[in-house]
């Protein structure tokens, strides 16, 4: 069979990369077609995928809506050449769309409740909705959940080997300890009217968190002058091997708490809306720690911080934590193909 992935977005190469070796090892086609956001090229690049540039994103509503009508056209173009017989995505309108169009199958995959935009212009259009357990929307007759985490598509054991070596581009010593703070630029459709972490308490909590470990930044904007010393500079591809050796992860994305959590290291998740796997991450494993964007609760979050940060046992017994939580859920590569196998 044929299958056409689109990718809106970078971590959404994370979650089919392995989908797509097996499905071709397997005599399948797999077609990729990819937004120009951020880094999504440069991993597609980075693992030897080939794909189709449908061109960078639109800010603001306005501009939102006229991508919209030019990625279902693209889409649309490219489905009359290519002739897929199946769309793979995550959470994002236009495969969808043009599936329904042509009279094809959609199958999307989604973690994220409050992508509200998301759901209204994709759900009716899609065959099924695949969202974890843990997803706090009923979204109807479409909606198949499992027992998993969409990190797990690439960071579950049988995917992800951590590599020490990133201690030696981090210039971290042996048995030192280090931090890895997440800040992100809030400009995602379902970001709006979001602030996150006020300045003053961002440079609070690398301060704060300094006196126990060294700190790392990620941001996905500018920072101010305080902390560019701080910023993290190592290859894109080797996050997870720095995220998999850190004692804690803070910050604004969900991504990157639930990757830590799949990976041992306890994390600090801050936003107003929240997720269900994050939620799921604190409740039944405890190894994430979700916060508001409230000034009261980021004070709160940095002292939780620092709460962890002199727990000398906590990073043994939060990789323990990773064991439990790979054992009770799926390989969730292994359920995609499992599940497009059954259109083949």
């Amino acid at each position: 069979m044929k299958v056409l992935i689109d990718i809106n977005h970078p971590a959404h190469v994370h979650y089919f990369r392995n989908f797509s070796r097996i499905m071709i090892e397997n005599g399948h086609d797999v077609i990729f077609v990819s937004r120009d956001k951020e880094m999504a090229h440069r991993l597609l690049n980075l693992y030897g995928i080939p794909f189709i540039d449908r061109g960078k994103g639109k800010d603001g509503k306005i501009g939102k809506f006229m991508y919209l009508l030019y990625a279902d056209l693209k889409l649309l173009q490219l489905s009359r050449e290519l002739k897929p017989d199946l769309y793979l995505n995550f959470l994002h309108p236009y495969p969808s769309q043009v599936a329904r169009l042509l009279g094809k199958v959609s199958l999307v995959f989604s973690d994220t409740e409050h992508a509200s935009l998301h759901h209204k212009l994709t759900v009716p259009f899609a065959t099924k909705v695949y969202t974890p357990n843990c997803y706090r929307l009923d979204l109807g007759s479409k909606q198949v959940r499992f027992n998993g985490f969409m990190e797990l598509a690439y960071l579950h054991p049988n995917y992800f080997t951590p590599n020490p070596a990133i201690l030696g581009l981090l210039g971290v010593k042996e048995n030192e300890r280090y931090v890895i703070i997440r800040f992100v630029s809030w400009a995602a459709a379902h970001d709006f009217g979001h602030t996150g972490m006020a300045l003053e308490n961002k440079i609070k909590a690398v301060q704060r968190i300094s006196s126990h470990a060294r700190v790392f930044i990620t941001s996905e904007g500018e920072l101010p002058q305080e902390l560019e010393q701080y910023r993290i500079n190592i290859p894109f591809n080797q996050m997870h091997d720095a995220i998999y050796y850190s004692s804690l992860l803070f910050g604004e994305s969900a991504t990157m708490a639930s990757e830590a959590a799949v990976l041992g290291t306890p994390s600090i998740f801050i936003d107003n809306d929240g997720r269900g796997y994050t939620d799921e991450e604190e409740r039944k494993y405890g190894i994430v720690f979700n916060f508001t964007e409230s000034r009261e609760d980021q004070k709160r979050a940095i002292d939780k911080a620092e709460e962890i940060l002199m727990d000398s046992a906590g990073f043994a017994r939060f990789k323990k934590v990773r064991e439990d939580l790979i054992n009770e859920c799926v390989d969730t590569t292994q359920f995609m193909v499992d599940e497009v196998l059954t259109y083949a």
